[in-house]
């Protein structure tokens, strides 16, 4: 699956309308948080994000996780890093 393209840039179409401010850039190097939307669209994105997944495996996917959030470095900071944990996480549940 290319989870950018299946997945992280239709989330970012179906988040563009609740954007006051700019927008999310459809590139792996585009800020999401901080930098790139504030926390409500953030936890917003992240929810659009799981349903997609839901779609594509046909079962749920819990991205935000208190082992998500102790991480060192945040799966959150950009589209290419959560990318890269969505990878990992899909992995683990083979």
């Amino acid at each position: 699956m290319d989870i950018a393209a299946e997945v992280l840039y239709p989330a970012v179409d179906d988040l563009a309308p609740r954007l006051s401010a700019g927008k999310l850039e459809k590139s792996l190097d585009a800020a999401l948080y901080p930098g790139g939307v504030d926390s409500i669209n953030l936890v917003t994105f992240i929810a659009l994000v799981e349903e997609r997944l839901e779609e594509k495996t046909g079962r749920p996917v819990r991205l935000v996780t208190e082992k998500a959030m102790a991480r060192k470095s945040s799966p959150f900071r950009t589209l290419g890093t959560l990318a890269d944990y969505i990878a990992q996480v899909l992995g683990r549940e083979r």
